[in-house]
């Protein structure tokens, strides 16, 4: 499992004349295993910490710590490694290679680790039918509906054990029903395999589900709660 620690993070952009700030001073720990939300309207800064906290995109000043490293002082090579073996990444747009069926998909990043051929076969199939797309192993992302290719997406990112999964706006593009599976299926990896969760979302059915939600205006946290009855899988 992997803690996270960010300490005093600032960074902004440039959009044409204006100075837009993305973070200004944010500084949170996650306990390792916390299911979390980050919540806010858009240009609150939500995406720009998770996108921080996964090593995407590089703070102007701050620290932050993912387990034992310190994501802001890796080399691009070593920072690249940690994402391949420590991260998993579910974002809002599916980022499925189209050529590819869902079992390929799914081995892609144990492909790119160098692992095993049989390996990755027992593995991405294993992780298919977790996720409930047991019999769609051969179909390529155009046959699938978008709730399934975000499982595909779900089942990449996961496949490898990472000790961290990042979410970003993951139920944007899901209708009611197909987002209730798919934060189902967070909450159940999160208890029966000790996985961090932290998601971005300002959509309400995803806060419902967070052990501790975090809302963010203008860069900056402005609240910081755990939440009491989050909603949960029955085992």
């Amino acid at each position: 499992m992997s803690s996270i620690v960010c300490k005093d993070l600032c960074k902004t952009f440039q959009q044409g004349e204006e100075i837009i700030t993305g973070l200004d001073h944010v500084s949170i720990e996650i306990e390792a295993g916390d299911f979390v939300c980050l919540s806010g309207p858009s240009g609150s800064g939500k995406t720009t910490l998770l996108n921080a906290m996964g090593g995407l995109d590089t703070p102007d000043s701050g620290q932050i710590q993912v387990g034992d490293t310190r994501v802001d002082q890796l080399g691009k090579g070593p920072l690249a490694d940690m994402r391949l073996h420590k991260i998993g990444f579910v974002f809002q747009a599916y980022n499925l290679i189209p050529v590819l069926t869902a079992r390929e998909n799914v081995e892609f990043v144990m492909q790119v680790r160098g692992e095993p051929a049989q390996e990755r076969s027992h593995r991405s199939h294993d992780i298919l039918k977790e996720v409930g797309l047991e019999g769609m192993e051969d179909r390529r992302p155009a046959q699938l509906s978008g709730g399934q290719q975000q499982r595909v997406a779900v089942a990449r990112a996961i496949v490898s054990q990472p000790a961290l999964v990042l979410a970003d706006e993951p139920t944007a593009n899901l209708d009611s029903v197909t987002a209730t599976q798919l934060m189902d299926l967070f909450v159940e990896l999160n208890q029966h395999h000790n996985i961090t969760f932290v998601i971005a979302t300002h959509d309400t059915r995803v806060m419902a589900y967070a052990k501790r939600l975090i809302k963010m205006r203008d860069g900056k946290i402005i609240s910081d709660e755990k939440q009491q009855h989050p909603s949960t899988v029955v085992s």
